[in-house]
Parts: structure tokens; C-alpha cells; sequence
């Protein structure tokens, strides 16, 4: 396949080595609109936008995921093998499962358990295919967290392809299992990278608790904690 891809618009050379991916594409254009130095928009065919400027000098591109593994596999997939992305770091949001985490805290996925089928069809493993994030990203996003003096919790996520679920026995299982949060993109991205040979992290604000619905964050909340998180993604630059 070419490019423009058939979901990504943008020229060749369109995208800097590094891209930030939250799942809302408004959320794209809120970092780069308040973050990036003269950002240019790159695509917005079916209305995912994307942007590409520097942060502190250095190249640095945003882009919307949408929601759920089939999306995200599609983006990451063009970007890390027509575009010629080298690091995609998601941004986004996650509901806890930890007893110990609380709203706004940052967790950032070692792992990602999942119960999508999405790295069995596309890696066709003989066995299950364990998806992991790049231990060279890890390793920036620490220095970041220290620096910025962010508390950074590490571990497993997990990514699941439903968002509305009624039932906690599940979720009983992976809170037994130490699993941080939950999420809905990070195994897809995961798994394309390693296919790739690229590097990739998930780094969520916990917005809400799974076993406790009626504490989430309020709009403010949310702008100023995943600005917190941001800041830390593009010092990892």
C-alpha cells in the first residue's frame, strides 16, 4: 500500500518520528493548539485529526486513536509502516481497578491483558502473544515523572472491547491478578509495534473506578490532570 493511505491523508514525511495518540481526535487538536509550536494539521479525513509541530524544538506529532482496538490497529498500523513512525505514545484515559489508585493518578501499561482477539488475528501466534510496551519509552517516561515530579504507577492494563459492563465478576479476576485499569486501545498498539519492530507506551489518567461508579472526574478535572500527563509524554522527548 501507498500513501495517502485510505485513512490517512497526509503526505510523506508528514509525521515526526514520535506520535502522541489520545483517543479523541478533539483531544489531538487540544494538545496541539495548546502545546505544540506551530502546529500544522496533517489529516483529517473521517474527521481523525492530526497535527504535526515541536514541542521545546523537537518534531512531535498528535493524532486521534478512536476508540477500541480495531481503530487503533488500523491508525498505528499506517503510521508505523507507511508513515514511518518510530514511537507512538497513547495518551488517554482509564478506569481503575486497583483499590489503590485514584482519580487523576497516571499509570503507565508494562502490559496489557486483554480479552480482545485482535493480536490472535493479527499475529497468528501459535500460542497467546503477551502484548508489552517499549522498555526504552519506559524508561523516558520515569525520567519524565521525576522530573516533573508526577507519581507514576507501572504495571498490567487491561484492554478490553467493552466499555459499558454491568458484571464485576470479571473484573474481580483481573483486580486477583494485581491489573492496574482498564482501557480499550493499548494491546492493539502493542501488538503492531512489536510486528513493526517500533516502539509504543500507554500512559492513562485513571477518570473513573471500576468498582465505584459514581466517583469520576468532573470536566475540569479532567482537562487539568491529562494536562499533567501530557507534560509528561512530550518531556520524553
Amino acid at each position: 500500500m501507498s500513501i495517502p493511505t485510505p485513512h490517512i491523508t497526509a503526505k510523506a514525511n508528514a509525521f515526526a518520528k514520535t506520535v502522541l495518540m489520545p483517543g479523541d481526535p478533539l483531544r489531538a487538536k487540544f494538545i496541539a493548539d495548546n502545546f505544540l509550536e506551530t502546529p500544522k494539521k496533517v489529516n483529517d479525513i473521517r474527521g481523525m485529526l492530526a497535527y504535526t509541530g515541536t514541542y521545546n524544538g523537537n518534531p512531535v506529532s498528535v493524532m486521534g486513536s478512536g476508540m477500541g482496538c480495531p481503530s487503533m490497529g488500523i491508525y498505528s498500523y499506517e503510521l508505523f509502516n507507511f508513515y514511518k513512525v518510530e514511537n507512538i505514545v497513547r495518551v488517554g484515559s482509564a478506569g481503575s481497578i486497583s483499590m489503590e489508585l485514584e482519580l487523576g493518578d497516571v499509570v503507565m501499561g508494562v502490559g496489557a491483558c486483554t480479552e480482545s482477539n485482535y493480536a490472535d488475528v493479527f499475529a497468528r501466534c501459535p500460542g497467546k502473544f503477551a502484548p508489552i510496551g517499549s522498555f526504552e519509552l519506559m524508561q523516558k517516561a520515569y525520567k519524565a515523572a521525576d522530573v516533573l515530579g508526577i507519581k507514576l504507577h507501572a504495571g498490567n492494563l487491561l484492554t478490553s472491547d467493552v466499555f459499558y459492563n454491568d458484571d464485576n465478576v470479571g473484573m474481580n479476576a483481573w483486580l486477583r491478578m494485581g491489573v492496574l485499569a482498564v482501557e480499550m486501545e493499548a494491546a492493539a498498539l502493542y501488538a503492531n509495534a512489536a510486528r513493526a519492530g517500533k516502539n509504543a507506551l500507554c500512559i492513562c489518567t485513571i477518570s473513573d473506578k471500576v468498582f465505584d461508579r459514581s466517583s469520576h472526574m468532573s470536566a475540569k478535572e479532567r482537562e487539568t490532570s491529562f494536562t499533567n500527563m501530557i507534560n509528561m509524554a512530550l518531556s520524553m522527548l
